[in-house]
C-alpha cells in the first residue's frame, strides 16, 4: 500500500466510526420507552467486553487450560464481589501456577 490508499483507509475508517456513533443520535430524538430495547442496550457494553475478553485469556496463557483456569477463579472471585484488582491479581496467579505445570 502506499500513502494515498493508507490515508483513504484511514478516513473511511474515520467516517464509518463516525457513522456508527452519531446515526443513533440524530434519529433517535426521543427518550426510548420499550423495557426489552433499554435492556438490550444496558447490557451491550458487558456482553461487547466479554466477548473481547474471554478469548483473549485463553489464548494469551502458556496453555488454553491455564487460561480457563484463570478464567474459572477470576470468575468466581468477581462472583464473591472481589474489587477488580483482587480478581486480576487472582487471575494472574492462578493462570502462573497453573502454567507451572506440566501438560
Amino acid at each position: 500500500m502506499n500513502s494515498s490508499e493508507i490515508w483513504i483507509t484511514i478516513l473511511v475508517a474515520a467516517g464509518v466510526s463516525l457513522l456508527v456513533r452519531a446515526l443513533p443520535l440524530t434519529l433517535i430524538r426521543r427518550p426510548i420507552k420499550n423495557r426489552f430495547i433499554r435492556s438490550f442496550l444496558f447490557y451491550v457494553p458487558y456482553a461487547t467486553l466479554a466477548v473481547m475478553t474471554f478469548p483473549a485469556m485463553i489464548d494469551a496463557a502458556a496453555h488454553p487450560v491455564a487460561g480457563i483456569a484463570a478464567l474459572a477463579a477470576g470468575a468466581i472471585a468477581a462472583w464473591c464481589r472481589l474489587g477488580l484488582f483482587p480478581v486480576a491479581i487472582i487471575s494472574c496467579a492462578v493462570e502462573f501456577l497453573a502454567g507451572l505445570i506440566p501438560v
